[in-house]
């Protein structure tokens, strides 16, 4: 198998959370956490959803990227109160380490959509809101952990396609550019969905990984065409180093599937969201190793948190499984 599940799944779940405030107390479920290695520890951004169905941001430290201790207070993003709108929700949080700072890209649902919003950090503790995007109904932003050359690159998914019920969602991964982290332009498309396949409709999962054959990536895909619900699972893809646009290769099966109890039972059935994930060594160059482990962190029915690990090498071999 390409991703095995930890025993101990699911290795984070509402109990861990403590009182964040009166209106976080017993809260309802943990899920979608962005991923960092710094300082010898991993650092996991939770979605925390209260019993009133309202958001907060939490952070988690590990040592071994197992047994996490969750911080007391949720993240505050200092500056985001000047923006004047106010924010239902902020969300699935995504995190990339870039000139030795800490990214977090953000949904935040507003009266105007969905938008993508970006904040940052030096020590994991003091937050730094930087922009919220203005480029539409936008979501599963995922920044590039480097520059080419003057510009800064993401993937993200614009919400095109009205939904019978819900919000609006989107079949197309696209690649954007910004040379200054507030203003994005489009560049073009990446990859679409497939029809009739389990990878219907499509969204970036966690950033992209720099290996010697390409940038990996791991992305949600659903499968709608069953009459009863949404099947959310997780795929691969190889693009180009040098041209994101450009796919070398991309796996025609899931390499994760909604099969456990905690995976097809919960808020939202039938769901493994990929949300973060940690490469364990690198080379001298920055190119993932290709027998480096890898811990992917998912979002399990929008309840709980998995685990799940592979190697760089297997996930490239599901890449080229045609």
């Amino acid at each position: 198998m390409t991703l095995v599940r930890h025993v101990g799944n699911p290795i984070i779940t509402r109990v861990h959370i403590p009182a964040l405030s009166p209106h976080f107390t017993d809260v309802t479920s943990v899920f979608n956490p962005g991923a960092v290695r710094r300082d010898g520890a991993v650092h996991l951004m939770l979605r925390v959803q209260s019993r009133g169905r309202e958001t907060a941001l939490v952070m988690a430290r590990s040592r071994d990227g197992v047994a996490f201790t969750p911080a007391r207070e949720a993240v505050r993003f200092d500056g985001i109160e000047r923006l004047g709108e106010r924010l239902f929700h902020v969300y699935d949080p995504r995190m990339t380490v870039l000139d030795d700072t800490v990214y977090i890209m953000f949904a935040a649902d507003t009266e105007r959509g969905c938008r993508l919003g970006l904040a940052r950090s030096q020590d994991l503790v003091a937050f730094e809101f930087v922009a919220l995007d203005d480029a539409g109904d936008v979501r599963n932003g995922v920044l590039f952990p480097q520059r080419f050359g003057d510009n800064y690159l993401r993937l993200d998914r614009p919400n095109r396609l009205a939904l019978t019920a819900g919000p609006t969602s989107g079949d197309e991964i696209m690649l954007s550019r910004s040379a200054d982290l507030v203003h994005w332009e489009a560049v073009g498309p990446v990859m679409r969905g497939r029809p009739h396949a389990w990878d219907e409709r499509i969204g970036s999962g966690p950033p992209p990984v720099k290996t010697r054959d390409g940038w990996l990536h791991l992305y949600h895909g659903v499968a709608t065409h069953f009459a009863s619900t949404n099947v959310y699972q997780a795929g691969v893809v190889l693009l180009d180093l040098d041209d994101p646009t450009r796919v070398i290769a991309r796996g025609r099966n899931n390499v994760l599937e909604p099969r456990e109890p905690y995976e097809l039972v919960g808020q939202v059935p039938n769901v493994v969201f990929p949300s973060g994930m940690i490469v364990e060594r690198v080379d001298d160059d920055g190119y993932a190793e290709p027998d480096s482990r890898v811990l992917l962190y998912y979002g399990a029915a929008d309840t709980v948190v998995g685990l799940a690990t592979s190697t760089v090498a297997d996930l490239l071999a599901a890449c080229r499984l045609t």
